[in-house]
């Protein structure tokens, strides 16, 4: 155990670099994100090669890093894929007035800019994050928390909590789905697990989310507050527990968002600015013009979840990828015509055309959000190198050998915390459940656990995890103009991030202690 302690010590040492880089831990530096993943990038392939023997000897060294570099920039491009159209779509929502006219609408609704951040933050980033998942919630919900008049820092730490709860099952059920293919185990039985965790500790991350509004001036009230959070995590686990993972996320959102809207037009805060005995219909035109982009993306997701259900189309669908293998068993792949960036391009370009939008200026968004995407290209491609490095070279499969050694029987406990470290080295939840979802399964058979439980405090860990992961938070800083100053988010989440997954362990342990996570 000394021998393995030491090799343990050392593959953590990466991830405490960028902690302490960006932090200001180490000689008080803030550096950015670019700056801290090439350094920890660097001090990863130093000990790559001289404690983890990376490679073999010879050449093949340079060809495994050659591979890792490939893997990197491959995912790089998945995600750019995402950010490109999601920064056009808010340049052109932005300059056309659209943002201006949503805000408006928002303001009819309700006068209040709290309740308006718990719809977008909150319930709107939830929609997203079941519809698309994969960094789309922030790159969509931050802007629109900036056009509410939220300071860049506060949206985009705001759009990071807001969706968190609903990350388990994102991008209709992917992360639990990759669970199930793992293991075999019954996608309901992880899924209302999983959401049992988030149902128990939901409102927590909403404390923090009014802690964050409150900070910045604006206070929703606790009942509205509690509206949004029941609103979302009732609905999602009876979902869950009744379908599974797909529409745990999806529906919870539809079900929160139509409910919370339903009681403030009811209320008198939603009276707060007449109406006049009713909404213009240049008003109401006006707003659905403005929201014909967002309402193109949710068509074109229900009509993606329907075709999944078929098994012919799904087939069509999943057949058509971008894949490469190279390197010396090195690869990576997308689904282009299923990809959550293909459906915001086309939800850009219909979008634009329903709004009578030259196409001139579509061309100056996407060159301008092109631009914007520059700096952010270094920063991710340092996160995602850096994450498939400690991957291949041993450093992951290092610490998880360690931790069950050094933990035992209090496994419970730390469960959450491994998911979330997944999320943190890997940026997706989808991926963290890839790497740990075996580890979690066989540790609890080993310590006589209750695998299935074990699994779901994984996603449920995973999904937290996305809110201090760099290359997420570099993405949501990228949508808002904060390249480069990452690492003030970053120390916002530090927080929620901990106490979430310290009480996600305690109450993991007592219900297994409870026998409510026990069989099956």
């Amino acid at each position: 155990m000394q021998g393995l302690g030491w090799a343990a010590t050392l593959a953590a040492t990466p991830i405490f670099a960028i902690l302490g880089l960006m932090l200001g831990l180490m000689l008080g530096l803030h550096w950015s994100a670019a700056r801290a993943g090439a350094a920890a990038l660097a001090l990863a392939a130093l000990l790559a090669v001289v404690v983890f023997d990376f490679g073999a000897p010879g050449a093949a060294p340079l060809r495994s890093f050659a591979g890792v570099v490939a893997e990197g920039g491959f995912l790089t491009l998945t995600i750019l894929w995402i950010l490109w159209p999601a920064l056009a779509l808010h340049r052109l929502q932005q300059t056309r007035g659209a943002i201006d006219t949503l805000r408006n609408s928002l303001t009819r609704l309700t006068g209040s800019t709290a309740l308006q951040a718990l719809l977008v933050g909150w319930l709107m980033a939830l929609f997203f994050e079941g519809a698309a998942g994969f960094g789309t919630p922030v790159a969509l919900a931050a802007p629109l928390l900036v056009g509410l008049g939220f300071a860049p820092v506060p949206a985009v730490a705001l759009a990071l909590l807001g969706h968190a709860v609903g990350v388990s099952f994102g991008a209709l059920g992917t992360p639990v789905l990759a669970q199930v293919a793992l293991t075999g185990l019954d996608g309901v039985q992880i899924a209302w697990r999983t959401a049992l965790l988030h149902t128990l500790l939901g409102g927590v991350m909403m404390v923090f989310f009014v802690r964050t509004l409150a900070a910045s001036g604006h206070r929703p009230g606790w009942r509205w507050a509690a509206l949004a959070a029941a609103g979302f995590l009732l609905p999602s686990m009876a979902l869950a527990a009744l379908l599974g993972p797909e529409l745990a996320t999806l529906g919870g959102a539809l079900i929160g968002g139509a409910l919370f809207i339903a009681v403030l037009r009811r209320q008198a805060v939603a009276r707060l600015v007449p109406s006049g005995g009713g909404e213009p219909l240049g008003a109401a035109s006006g707003m659905a013009q403005a929201l014909a982009p967002y309402g193109v993306l949710v068509v074109g997701v229900v009509a993606l979840a329907v075709a999944r259900l078929w098994p012919p189309v799904a087939d069509a669908l999943s057949d058509v990828e971008i894949a490469w293998q190279g390197f010396g068993g090195f690869g990576g792949r997308m689904q282009p015509l299923a990809h959550p960036g293909t459906l915001l391009l086309v939800s850009l370009l219909v979008g634009a055309r329903l709004q009578r939008v030259p196409i001139r200026d579509v061309g100056a968004a996407l060159a301008h959000s092109a631009r914007q995407l520059v700096p952010v290209t270094l920063a991710l491609l340092a996160m995602l190198v850096l994450s498939r490095l400690m991957l291949h070279a041993g450093f992951i499969g290092t610490l998880e050998q360690a931790a069950v050694q050094l933990v035992g029987p209090a496994w419970p406990w730390v469960a959450p915390a491994v998911g979330a470290l997944g999320s943190f080295v890997t940026g997706s939840a989808t991926a963290s459940n890839v790497l740990f979802t075996s580890l979690q399964a066989q540790t609890a058979q080993a310590l006589s656990l209750p695998v299935t439980a074990i699994v779901a405090a994984q996603g449920f860990g995973a999904a937290v995890g996305n809110i201090v992961c760099p290359h997420n938070i570099v993405a949501g800083a990228a949508t808002v103009g904060l390249a480069g100053r990452e690492s003030e988010i970053l120390r916002r989440m530090l927080l929620p991030c901990a106490i979430y997954l310290a009480l996600g362990g305690a109450v993991l342990s007592g219900l297994l202690l409870s026998g409510v996570l026990n069989g099956a």
